[in-house]
């Protein structure tokens, strides 16, 4: 139903996301960046971490919504520290939801609160935050349809709502669906899209903010990437303060700013924990094991990316690792967006997100 807007054919010819990456770069991320270097802004610092968070968000929220209702978390400062403080503030709090969801429900019943309150507090906001985005650009579309300019086109959220009325017509009363999405499309619409921007700002904005690190303490290594860059049609460099936009299938087969973005997932996993999921019915095999229907199995890209075997010093940062030809085992092994049918269903996004805001910061 959605997953075709996340694929890499459709993400690399989306007429949408070049639009919605060009206004994002050239009007917000730019212009931050050189505010940031003006006098009055000594000694020049920034966090670059809150910064790429916002970047991430900004990209993510405008193809869920269309730019105008994007979060404009670049610009809006004070609005995206607010937003982050809530958002870290309750993370370390998702144990008992989680692994024992029920005991903390039956504890809940009889007044034991597992999670402080505030934590709730956090999360409902958070809510509030994006349903009324979604609600907002759900009204728009069925009063005016599909938006003129290309940058405001709120393709994930369109593309749920086509979704929700084609099973609507095609099963009616018989659909799965019946009793969730297609009698509450709206508060579904809100559920899907709320853990798209959650999961798509932070593991974007880590792992840009580690291969920051990484260039910065580079001279060499930068050079390797602003060359590559300059080799694309057209290039990065800034005229009258604004980014030429390439095609973004050009930006995919850069061999270099591809390798630097999969070893900064590979080294340091922005989701290292462990991803749980539960064998189907009757049973499943894992390798040479049976595991019956119903149990709860886990695996950890933190783990499976520090394999020496595959890995040669897999403590050590290497882009040049996945450069050549022999990296077909360091592919297989590669777990940043996990695999399969339940993998991240936005890692070609992710990568695409990527692809940006370094070029920008070069």
């Amino acid at each position: 139903m959605i997953s075709h807007v996340y694929s890499k054919s459709y993400i690399s010819a989306s007429v949408s996301l070049a639009a919605q990456a060009d206004v994002i770069l050239n009007s917000s991320l730019i212009p931050v960046l050189a505010a940031s270097t003006s006098p009055s802004q000594a000694p020049h610092g920034i966090d670059v971490h809150s910064l790429f968070c916002a970047v991430a968000m900004d990209f993510i929220s405008a193809y869920c919504f269309g730019f105008r209702r994007s979060a404009n978390f670049i610009r809006d400062e004070p609005h995206r520290a607010h937003w982050l403080k809530l958002y870290t503030t309750r993370k370390g709090y998702g144990f008992f939801a989680q692994e024992l969801p029920r005991l903390a429900k039956v504890l809940g019943h009889l007044g034991i609160r597992l999670t402080p309150r505030w934590v709730d507090a956090a999360n409902r906001e958070l809510e509030a935050w994006c349903k009324e985005l979604s609600d907002a650009t759900i009204r728009e579309l069925k009063k005016s349809g599909p938006p003129l300019d290309s940058a405001d086109d709120p393709v994930v959220v369109r593309t749920l709502l086509a979704g929700y009325d084609k099973e609507k017509c095609t099963r009616g009363e018989e659909s799965l669906l019946l009793s969730t999405t297609i009698l509450h499309p709206e508060l579904s619409v809100a559920s899907e899209v709320f853990d798209h921007v959650l999961a798509g700002q932070e593991t974007t904005g880590v792992a840009l903010t580690y291969l920051s690190h990484h260039l910065s303490q580079s001279l060499d290594l930068q050079r390797e990437l602003r060359d590559e860059l300059l080799s694309l049609q057209p290039n990065m460099l800034l005229t009258d303060g604004k980014m030429a936009m390439p095609d973004s299938k050009q930006l995919h087969s850069l061999p270099k700013l591809q390798a630097m973005i999969l070893e900064t997932v590979r080294r340091y996993a922005p989701a290292g924990g462990p991803e749980p999921r539960v064998a189907p019915s009757p049973s499943c095999h894992i390798g040479p094991y049976e595991i019956p229907g119903g149990t709860r199995v886990s695996a950890s890209a933190y783990n499976l990316h520090r394999d020496e075997q595959v890995f040669s010093s897999p403590e050590q940062w290497d882009h040049t690792r996945w450069l050549g030809g022999n990296n077909e085992t360091a592919n297989r092994q590669f777990w940043g967006f996990s695999s399969g049918g339940r993998m991240c269903l936005g890692s070609n996004f992710a990568m695409h997100g990527s692809y940006y805001p370094l070029k920008t910061s070069k």
